[in-house]
């Protein structure tokens, strides 16, 4: 046991050697695919006073600063021989990106030919943000520049609170944050009354507060560059009635080859709760963070955009993960920590947790107690809640039944144990899961035939909760026996034989085998067609094609494709399914497989003499629409696997670079992940920073041999 776990240590150790240092030595431009948004570490995170930021520094017409939906926005401008210098295209060179984590980056830019400013920003806490500046005369001669730190929030109509404070130099400020209607309805209970601080290191010359008018700066007849800043930071912001901002003045005269530093320190804290100042060692936060990641191995790319995506899934994943707080005894994660917001901001879900097959590469202990947050909550019956958080356990009762996730948790927790070879994790695990199985093919078998429907709200426990063509098309999700929940389910009973086989229980792993065979045979018997060769649901009540009228559930979505990944499907459907998915008529899009297929409905637009399915989001293909056409990068996963494991190598390899493709050009693009991806153009929806986008990083490490081995050794070990 000592010497297979020694070697499974060896061989993490050489595949992980070297890769800390990738994220601390970037040379990374605009039009790079770098992930550039920050919230603060795992270790000094609060969910009710959460504040994340994105970097903004590819917009022209906009400053090089940080913002967030919310705010505060933060930046800094530069006066320069009676020229205001703030909008990144007014820039003499623009942002070059050196070092970049979950929550903090350093980058360089040059103002004015002479000058290199350097710029350190850490997400310290979820309540403060620190911003370390270093001016740098690279030029013969003296250099007198102006600096303008600034912060702008939205606004109502009220006054803001601004008052001066001398130790330290800092000005104060009040900033509403209300909750959403997903938030109060579900009594999520994030601050919404703030009191903020706006701190330099060094007295400024001047200070200026300001209340504006959005979209209207124009009006404004003030001159001098402070008036420019307030009506160009106002004319962005559009979206709000007012902003209210703070704009600090220091001039310094610079020596050639000399260099001055100052730091702004933005905090946001409930009004009773004062934040002291902190004296951060900002590169002790760098060297916390290469050990952070020093555990995530490091594939082949076969370019330098797959390496940049590969390390921004995992500060993605990094970032959306918060410490044990309220009920959850463990760290959990969010859905995303900037934008934040209402249901996304609840707690984990099991096909959000798809993701902790990737994470779990960088933080094994961190993804395993993800998942015992759910081993926590779980009824003495198996039943494991809707969604799980530190101040949320929906159920959703729905005809008299509670909600539960998609039925993915034995997957995930076999593939996370594959990874982590933690055999106290596994009997845990293993002890949680049969009892969720149980429960679940108990109460999801109205008609006791061995087939399973979605129950209590079926569309929301579906995963595939608006926009499906069968839902609105036909009929309610729990009318039918779908391979998408039976294919979830067979994959859940044999990982519970995989499981049960490691411990030792060889008896209880036959039964789990028998349970798979004896589901998969059903599927195959009643939910696939040999006309058109595919799986599709079928009627609960007599297993036909066919609802309110002949054959209206063969609709093909991805979930036709489900028993490739739960290994359902015999050689000859497999070769069928394949074929299916390669017609670029259907499934085989620019950018990856569509929930539905693009053939779904095809009727023309009156107006553009478009096949109308492709220009509305209602009617009823869409690329951009929901789960009506998209790509959702984790089902994405799993039909990438089931590819692999067919032995259709050359297919997954042109999915991922399909689907990656895209999610790379976002990256360039806007420098964010997002919940979904079109499947036939250059577009992504509907919210950003998503969690599950991370994922992606196991397209890239599941076709490097290296880390299979890794994956066989602690699973047979």
């Amino acid at each position: 046991m000592k010497t297979r776990a020694l070697l499974l240590f060896i061989l993490m150790h050489l595949a992980t050697c070297g890769s800390a240092q990738y994220l601390s030595h970037l040379k990374a431009v605009k039009a790079d695919a770098l992930y550039t948004t920050y919230a603060a570490s795992p270790a000094r995170s609060h969910y009710t006073t959460d504040q994340g930021y994105q970097f903004q520094w590819n917009d022209a017409a906009s400053g090089v600063e940080f913002i967030s939906r919310d705010g505060p926005n933060t930046g800094i401008a530069f006066q320069w021989e009676n020229r205001l210098i703030f909008t990144l295209q007014s820039l003499c060179q623009e942002p070059v990106v050196t070092t970049s984590y979950s929550d903090l980056v350093k980058y360089f830019y040059y103002p004015v030919k002479e000058v290199r400013v350097e710029v350190f920003f850490a997400v310290y806490s979820s309540e403060s943000a620190i911003t370390q500046y270093r001016l740098v005369n690279e030029g013969h001669f003296p250099v007198t520049i102006t600096v303008l730190p600034y912060l702008y929030y939205p606004s109502g109509d009220s006054v803001p609170v601004v008052e001066h404070r001398t130790e330290p130099e800092g000005y104060e400020f009040s900033l509403l944050k209300k909750r959403d209607g997903w938030m109060i309805e579900h009594n999520i209970p994030v601050v919404e009354n703030f009191t903020g601080d706006f701190q330099s290191s060094l007295p400024f010359d001047s200070v200026c507060t300001f209340r504006q008018k959005t979209g209207s700066g124009s009006q404004n007849r003030e001159t001098g560059a402070i008036s420019m800043l307030k009506r160009t930071i106002a004319g962005k912001k559009r979206d709000v009635p007012f902003i209210h901002g703070i704009i600090g003045s220091r001039t310094f005269t610079i020596q050639p080859g000399e260099s001055t530093s100052f730091r702004i320190i933005t905090r946001c804290a409930e009004a009773e709760k004062r934040i002291s100042q902190e004296n951060i060692d900002l590169e002790k936060l760098v060297r916390d963070d290469e050990d952070a990641y020093a555990r995530v191995p490091t594939p082949h790319f076969s370019n330098k955009d797959q390496e940049m995506l590969y390390w921004s899934c995992f500060s993605l994943m990094r970032q959306c993960m918060m410490p044990a707080e309220g009920e959850c005894q463990h760290n959990y994660y969010l859905f995303s920590r900037e934008p934040r917001w209402g249901w996304g901001y609840g707690g984990q879900v099991f096909h959000e947790s798809l993701v902790m097959l990737a994470y779990a590469y960088m933080d094994p202990e961190g993804a395993m107690n993800s998942q015992r947050i759910f081993m926590d909550r779980q009824k003495p019956d198996g039943y494991i809640n809707y969604r799980t958080g530190p101040y949320l356990n929906e159920t959703i009762i729905t005809n008299g039944k509670p909600t539960t996730s998609a039925p993915w948790f034995n997957y995930e927790n076999l593939e996370i144990f594959k990874i982590t070879g933690d055999r106290r994790f596994l009997k845990e695990a293993y002890a949680s899961g049969k009892k969720f199985y149980q429960y679940y093919t108990a109460n999801r078998d109205s008609n006791s035939n061995g087939l399973c429907e979605w129950g209590a709200h079926a569309e929301l426990e579906s995963v595939r909760d608006a926009r499906v063509a069968v839902w609105d098309k036909v009929g309610w999700a729990s009318n039918f026996e779908g391979p998408d929940v039976n294919s979830m389910l067979v994959m859940e009973a044999w990982s519970l034989a995989e499981m049960a086989k490691n411990l030792g229980l060889p008896a209880e792993s036959n039964k789990w085998k028998e349970d798979a065979a004896q589901r998969s045979m059903l599927i195959n018997k009643f939910m696939w067609d040999s006309v058109s060769r595919f799986y599709y649901n079928v009627n609960k009540k007599d297993q036909s094609f066919s609802f309110n009228s002949p054959n209206d559930l063969k609709i093909k979505e991805i979930i036709g494709f489900l028993p490739l990944w739960a290994g359902i499907a015999d050689k000859q459907k497999a070769e069928y399914l394949v074929g299916k998915m390669l017609d670029t008529n259907e499934f085989w899009r620019s950018y990856g497989v569509p929930s539905l297929t693009a053939a779904f409905p095809i009727h023309a637009d009156s107006k553009s003499g478009a096949p109308k399915s492709q220009t509305s989001a209602t009617g009823y293909y869409c690329p951009i629409g929901y789960w009506n056409g998209p790509v959702w990068v984790q089902w994405e996963y799993l039909l990438y696997r089931g590819l692999l494991d067919y032995g259709y190598d050359s297919v997954a390899d042109q999915l991922a670079t399909r689907v990656l493709d895209n999610m790379i050009y976002h990256l360039k693009k806007d420098h964010v992940f997002w919940e979904f991806y079109s499947a036939d153009d250059r577009q992504a929806g509907w919210n950003k920073s998503y969690i599950w986008a991370g994922i992606a990083a196991r397209f890239l490490l599941d076709t490097d041999t290296n880390y299979q081995r890794v994956r066989e050794a602690a699973i047979h070990r």
